[in-house]
């Protein structure tokens, strides 16, 4: 026996499963930040100051760029100069070489460049997240190519680590 469906009874099945999948939604965030944006609106970045012992001008101007433009990217926080809910400044402390696997002829076949800083993060909304961390990233380059050659492309790589590194200390919580 073949069960008819009434125009009334195929509506509110319809109404049901409609229901059914408005009530069963799933949110994904796909940039990792849990920012309550009812309390926390904006972020400060300060100009990181370079106190390395060797100095790499444009790194200062480049480390505070790449974070903003993390922030700016994965965030809807309002970026503003200073007293912001979320506040960062640090200072670059390291940038330096290291001679690293030796050849059979005693030289150096690689050398290793390392990035320093330390970040000072305060968050005014929730004072007990606020912290002072040190922060390294460091990249690998054939001893016989000048670091003039590959400086720029090795602290951009190493730039977008350190920035990744604070943003999920600071906003992802991972």
């Amino acid at each position: 026996m073949q069960q008819r469906h009434t125009p009334l009874s195929r509506i509110l099945m319809l109404i049901a499963i409609i229901l059914l999948c408005n009530a069963c939604t799933i949110s994904y965030k796909f940039n990792g930040a849990s920012i309550d944006y009812s309390k926390v609106k904006t972020i400060s970045v300060a100009d990181f100051t370079n106190n390395a012992a060797l100095v790499y001008p444009p790194l200062a101007v480049n480390l505070t760029d790449g974070i903003k433009d993390l922030y700016q990217r994965q965030t809807r926080l309002e970026q503003v100069r200073r007293g912001g809910n979320l506040e960062l400044e640090g200072e670059i402390t390291g940038y330096q070489l290291t001679p690293m696997a030796v050849s059979a002829d005693s030289y150096a076949a690689e050398t290793k460049l390392t990035i320093t800083i330390k970040v000072r993060f305060t968050n005014n909304v929730a004072p007990e997240e606020s912290f002072e961390k040190t922060y390294s990233a460091y990249q690998t380059f054939d001893a016989s190519q000048m670091l003039s050659d590959v400086q720029d492309e090795l602290c951009s790589t190493m730039i977008t680590e350190i920035a990744e590194q604070i943003y999920n200390d600071t906003v992802a919580k991972w």
